[in-house]
């Protein structure tokens, strides 16, 4: 369920705003900060990616005008990103078009007990993976 769900969402988002998964989790985590702006490292930190990671996602995003990234005043060894005109838009558009789409495959799909229960479910679910890894 988890897949397909995912893959619909995301097949959805791509199509109505051109936006991956990916471009997604870093606009939103821009648009939601102060100043529209974070250092890389607390961005890494945030979405729990590798640097390498984030790094090619934004020099890819960067190139699409989506986001900026500029020296940390504080810091020369980092940078901060930042997110453009362009990117603010397109995140605002996928946001409505992503809580459409939940609300269509999953709020719309389950009873008002199911989601309940499923509300139950994802909060033990995100209280054990706050704990430490246990082998």
């Amino acid at each position: 369920m988890r897949v397909r769900l995912a893959g619909r969402l995301n097949r959805e988002m791509s199509q109505e705003t051109g936006l991956s998964e990916a471009d997604f989790e870093v606009l939103y985590a821009l648009s939601e900060s102060p100043g529209e702006s974070m250092r890389a490292l607390a961005l890494r930190c945030g979405l729990e990616w590798e640097k390498s990671r984030l790094s090619h996602q934004l020099r890819r995003m960067e190139e699409r005008g989506l986001v900026a990234r500029m020296e940390c005043v504080e810091d020369n060894r980092g940078s901060v990103v930042g997110i453009t005109d362009s990117g603010r838009a397109l995140v605002k558009a996928a946001l409505v078009q992503h809580e459409r789409a939940v609300h269509q495959y999953v709020v719309a799909a389950l009873s008002e007990e199911q989601l309940a229960a499923l509300g139950g479910i994802a909060e033990a679910v995100l209280a054990g993976l706050d704990e430490p890894h246990r082998a």
